[in-house]
């Protein structure tokens, strides 16, 4: 198997060799950059595996190096985890919201971080039951979503979904009216092994019904339980 090259976006000298050190021992690739603008233009060109982003950078900050990141035909489909001492749910949804797929706050244990770096790093191979003629098309209440083309609208309109809203999405919404906890909806969309809080879940939740607009109110929240896609004769 080709060595995974991971693009660390830090400006911490201390942080940045914490990860080179523990990174490289798991047998990764490592390059660093220390400002937002150099990690677009570095991106651009190394085409790498993963992007460990922090959020606090000088030149440009960690939310819009993401945004320019995803907005990008090149680097779009680069997985991105960030990295960052700002860990309030507002930070959390804003990244996950633009496109970052998944955060670590500091400090931060070198073992969690490997073991999410390595879920991210395994996630293409989970997803392609999404692939062209593999999965079919979802019509429900105003909702149609189109694995093969990577496609959902709400009421006609476009949404833009991060892969894991995507996958998130799909799931509920192709099983309308079944409940899910929220470790059954992890292992479906991430895998069984993925190191992520009940928190993290209903924050991807929160983040989700925020772009279906109306269409949203169709993902209920099971008191106890986890969530559902409300049944398409429900309303």
């Amino acid at each position: 198997m080709a060595e995974q090259t991971i693009l660390v976006v830090e400006d911490e000298e201390d942080v940045v060799e914490l990860l080179r050190y523990n990174l490289a021992r798991n047998g990764y690739r490592v390059e660093a950059v220390t400002t937002g603008p150099d990690a677009v233009s570095r991106a651009g060109t190394l085409g790498p595996d993963l992007i460990l982003l922090d959020l606090m950078l000088p030149g440009m900050d960690g939310l819009e190096v993401c945004q320019i990141l995803k907005k990008d035909g090149r680097t779009e489909r680069i997985p991105i985890i960030m990295v960052t001492a700002k860990g309030d749910e507002a930070d959390v949804v804003a990244g996950l919201e633009m496109g970052a797929d998944d955060y670590v706050t500091k400090p931060f244990s070198p073992r969690v971080l490997l073991a999410r770096v390595k879920a991210v790093l395994r996630r293409p191979a989970r997803t392609k039951v999404l692939e062209p003629g593999t999965a079919p098309m979802v019509r429900v209440h105003d909702l149609e979503i189109d694995p093969g083309r990577h496609r959902v609208f709400a009421k006609g309109k476009i949404v833009d979904l991060t892969s894991t809203e995507f996958s998130l999405l799909y799931y509920l919404a192709s099983r309308p009216g079944w409940v899910f906890t929220r470790y059954q909806i992890v292992d479906a969309v991430h895998g069984s092994d993925y190191p992520v809080t009940d928190r993290s879940i209903d924050v991807q939740i929160v983040g989700l019904r925020r772009k279906l607009g109306k269409v949203g109110t169709c993902i209920e929240t099971v008191r106890g339980v986890g969530y559902r896609f409300q049944d398409a004769d429900e309303k």
